[in-house]
């Protein structure tokens, strides 16, 4: 009895809304769609109206607003709530009314589109039905490249490419370049993949196929390779050596290196006395989300003195990495995180003359430059994936080494 007296009070809600905002409903400018198809739908049959959610906008108003009834309203808030919550519609996202192309100019459908594949359609034609389905999507190969001017990022808009694609190539070198140093004459190709909805409306990247970096002149090849035996989709170069290694080249993306670790630092502030840095800082705006560097176990997640907020990770036997400066962090003490995670953010707690993490590595026991160390490498692609890899990535190379700058 409960459950039908609160959907009771949610038809009201939305009948009461629909009459309280009735003028300002008649008021709205509502788009006659020229003949075209959307959503599955021949719009010649159909008296269409396109409109989106506004504030004040609510389920049943705009139905009622066309002529269905509270009873019809009801029963879709009730029985179909599974399939589509009436109660969650969202502000600017699209509508569609589908009115029956004669006198009565009937609803017929309503259609709401959840995001940019699926939408939900409430089906009065007949009896009514209500369901959810996605638009079509297609999958088109395309290859693009690009020198550096100035940054990566720019390069990217200049080439009429999406930002996503900055992160997706900082992602699979991450291991190998350090994107604070890119110059000027660096340069890449990248084969991949675009997804498309409805043939025409761009959804984003969906893979990198393969890639190439010259950074400072060094050549580096990167293809992605996937097989039902392996746990997830990988990038290894040319001789199928596994691009990731153990440590990131950084905690935070697209940073700049402000200061090095240096054991002969003098500062004039105290008289140029010797104090040692035995970190490197990464100036980043505050709130930029710091990443573990490599898999390990969070041993200290705490605000002490001059190190301000900071989290501690053992990652192995021989290997510690500490994070400072933090605004926040993102971990408790005994968490096991993964290479990549957010475990904080960026701040200026502590002793930090602005927004930065001050990033410290430890060698069994010993703090160190983490730039200076022979750092292990991810395993290479194991013998038995290497004729398959091989003959995969030839016709892909070519592709890539065929692309003109």
């Amino acid at each position: 009895m409960k459950r039908v007296t609160f959907y009771l009070g949610l038809v009201f809600i939305f009948i009461a809304c629909g009459d309280n905002t009735t003028e300002q409903t008649q008021e709205k400018t509502q788009e006659i769609l020229h003949p075209s198809k959307a959503y599955g739908f021949d719009l010649n049959q159909f008296n269409a109206v396109r409109d989106t959610i506004k504030n004040g906008d609510t389920f049943g108003a705009i139905l009622n607003n066309h002529g269905v009834s509270h009873t019809t309203i009801f029963n879709i808030a009730t029985k179909y709530r599974d399939t589509f919550d009436v109660r969650r519609l969202v502000v600017g996202k699209p509508y569609l009314l589908l009115k029956s192309k004669d006198t009565l100019d009937k609803l017929q459908y309503f259609v709401y589109g959840k995001n940019k594949i699926q939408y939900a359609v409430v089906d009065l034609s007949d009896s009514l039905r209500v369901y959810t389905k996605s638009k079509p999507i297609t999958y088109v190969d395309k290859q693009a490249s690009g020198v550096i001017e100035n940054s990566l990022y720019l390069t990217m808009e200049e080439n009429n490419l999406s930002p996503a694609m900055t992160d997706r190539l900082a992602n699979i070198y991450a291991w190998t370049v350090n994107f604070f140093k890119i110059q000027k004459g660096d340069r890449f190709k990248v084969v991949y993949t675009e997804k498309f909805i409805d043939d025409t409306v761009s959804a984003g990247i969906h893979r990198i196929n393969a890639s190439y970096f010259e950074h400072k002149g060094v050549p580096l090849y990167a293809f992605g390779y996937e097989n039902k035996k392996l746990p997830s989709l990988d990038f290894y170069d040319e001789k199928a050596q596994n691009l990731r290694r153990a440590f990131l080249k950084a905690p935070v993306k697209f940073s700049r290196i402000s200061s090095k670790y240096n054991l002969k630092r003098r500062i004039k502030y105290y008289g140029y006395k010797l104090r040692p840095h035995k970190g490197t800082d990464f100036s980043a705006n505050i709130g930029s989300p710091i990443l573990a560097t490599a898999d390990g176990t969070v041993t200290k997640a705490e605000r002490k003195g001059g190190n301000g907020i900071y989290v501690k990770i053992r990652h192995n036997s021989t290997y510690e990495t500490q994070y400072l400066h933090m605004k926040k962090y993102n971990v408790r003490v005994g968490d096991f995180v993964r290479q990549g995670d957010v475990i904080g953010w960026v701040g200026m707690t502590g002793n930090s003359g602005g927004p930065h993490v001050c990033y410290r590595f430890w060698k069994n026991g010993r703090q160190v430059d983490p730039f200076k160390q022979d750092l292990p490498a991810s395993k290479p692609l194991a013998n038995e994936f290497h004729e398959d890899y091989f003959s995969y990535i030839g016709s892909v190379k070519a592709q890539l080494d065929a692309i003109e700058y």
